[in-house]
């Protein structure tokens, strides 16, 4: 399998990147993104740029790719709706709608979150503009998949950079293994959602459905 990885310098993208790297079954990953990822493998390319939404140089070379791992994003926090949409939904279709026409027989999973507005008619900014782009995403010729998490530990990989998040993940830290037991459904790690995404991707899979909860990426991870 030939992987497209966006978001490989972040939490949950970092961890999507080790899982990649370390099973046999990814054949080759090309991470495109505006910063180096600082990790060196035989199977791993890089292409840096300042605009990670401009394919136009890589016309060229984007068939072939069997998946595309989408984990780029950025927090709501202090956005305005039109901040946040351009990189949460424009930036991503912007990628999403070349490869789609380059492989359309590709499957792209997108990690969204729980409680994304599907009907993009919720009050909360950010599930509303989630919704619209689940939904634009879903649209496409390809085989897209939601990823929506609730609780992530990040047992591989960077913590997140947005320093809200990484302090909430320093003092909840202690509290991961006690939710992971009593409430499973709403906790998964940076490892099952690597494992996930690959195996959604993997030729003949039928996860059941397009949109992934918890639950479903433990399954497909084989933690349940």
């Amino acid at each position: 399998m030939n992987v497209i990885l966006y978001g490989g310098t972040g939490m949950l993208g970092r961890g999507v990147l080790l899982e990649c790297l370390r099973d046999d079954s990814v054949k080759s990953v090309l991470s495109i993104g505006r910063t180096p990822l600082g990790v060196s493998h035989p199977k791993l390319r890089e292409h840096i740029r300042p605009d990670p939404s401009d394919l136009s140089d890589l016309a060229g070379e984007l068939s072939g790719y069997d998946a595309c791992f989408f984990c780029l994003g950025i927090s709501s926090l202090g956005k305005k709706e039109e901040e946040y949409r351009a990189v949460t939904h424009d930036l991503t279709l912007a990628v999403a709608r070349p490869l789609a026409a380059a492989n359309p027989a590709m499957t792209f999973t997108y990690i969204t979150g729980e409680g994304t507005d599907s009907t993009e008619q919720g009050g909360t900014m950010w599930a509303r503009v989630k919704g619209k782009t689940e939904n634009d995403l879903l649209a496409l010729p390809f085989s897209a998949y939601m990823f929506r998490p609730s609780i992530v530990q990040p047992v591989s990989g960077m913590p997140t950079r947005t320093w809200l998040y990484r302090v909430g993940y320093v003092v909840t830290k202690p509290l991961y293994p006690l939710v992971g037991r009593f409430a499973p459904n709403q906790f998964t790690t940076t490892k099952a959602l690597g494992r996930a995404m690959i195996a959604v991707a993997t030729p003949g899979a039928d996860p059941g459905t397009r949109i992934l909860r918890s639950p479903d990426i433990n399954r497909l991870a084989g933690d349940q």
